[in-house]
């Protein structure tokens, strides 16, 4: 298949298009702001491809009718792809490339409780993990599988929400600045991938070494590769999320302790004390 065929949406999505053009013109717009590095700006297109080669080119049919190749759909769904935007701290520029009325409605909002209440939500330092790995177990579990691949709605929540929850945890995890006013302590940003990783891992074991067809749908869709047997295709998805995204979070992991250490060097680490000492303060007062 030549070059133009692989680029060919599987499924068209003018809405996917448009999320992708506002996020582009955003960011374009917000680099004429701030001054952002070239490597920073790398992550962020390379993320952006990832997303959009797996989202909206032939690659979604291999995923409807390979398992391995949806597990390699959403490890760049879930991990690669928020991984690499996010490793780009992308939201001040983003919100520099808003215009100005909105950048203002923005402020407002978010200075109202309902504005608050979403921010303390989307930020929840238990909660937010917990979706990154709910949301990917889920969908594993064969009878939530065979439905959510034929109905074309549930598919469509399926890969969004596993996106949606990847930028949401990777953006407590690779948050560089000490707590507070980070919402998660730099040793919680090294403790969490460490705890989210485990359960991905068991899931992607169990299905590797098991040895009957957990996911028929694929046969009934029309396996993709003529002469791969089930337990084959299902074997390679396991050890894709076994192996692949365990090492995907592994580097999530190096990436926070680089953050504590720096912040250690610099002396920016505040201890539980020193963190309670304002509230003391403002308690007195």
């Amino acid at each position: 298949m030549d070059v133009l065929g692989w680029l060919t949406p599987w499924e068209f999505s003018p809405a996917l298009l448009l999320m992708f053009f506002v996020g582009i013109v955003l960011f374009v717009r917000g680099t004429r702001v701030h001054r952002v590095s070239a490597a920073r700006q790398a992550l962020f297109w390379v993320g952006l491809v990832f997303l959009y080669l797996s989202l909206h080119t032939r690659v979604d049919y291999y995923a409807e009718r390979l398992f391995f190749a949806h597990r390699l759909q959403h490890l760049v769904l879930h991990h690669l792809g928020p991984l690499l935007i996010m490793g780009a701290y992308p939201g001040q520029v983003l919100r520099a490339g808003l215009p100005l009325s909105v950048r203002a409605w923005l402020r407002r909002f978010l200075q109202t409780p309902f504005g608050r209440f979403w921010v303390w939500l989307l930020t929840h330092k238990i909660l937010v993990p917990f979706m990154f790995v709910f949301l990917v177990v889920v969908w594993l579990i064969p009878t939530v599988q065979f439905y959510s691949m034929l109905d074309w709605r549930l598919y469509r929540l399926m890969n969004w929400s596993v996106v949606i929850s990847g930028f949401l945890y990777w953006n407590l995890i690779l948050d560089r600045r000490p707590s507070p006013p980070a919402v998660m302590s730099p040793g919680g940003r090294i403790i969490s991938p460490v705890i989210t990783m485990v359960p991905q891992m068991v899931v992607g074991a169990i299905i590797t070494f098991t040895e009957y067809d957990l996911y028929p749908i694929f046969d009934l869709c029309g396996r993709a590769i003529p002469g791969m047997s089930a337990v084959t295709d299902q074997g390679i998805g396991g050890l894709t999320m076994w192996i692949l995204a365990g090492f995907v979070e592994v580097f999530g992991l190096l990436f926070a302790l680089g953050t504590l250490m720096r912040l250690s060097a610099k002396k920016r680490l505040k201890t539980p004390r020193q963190r309670a000492l304002p509230a003391k303060a403002s308690g007195a007062a």
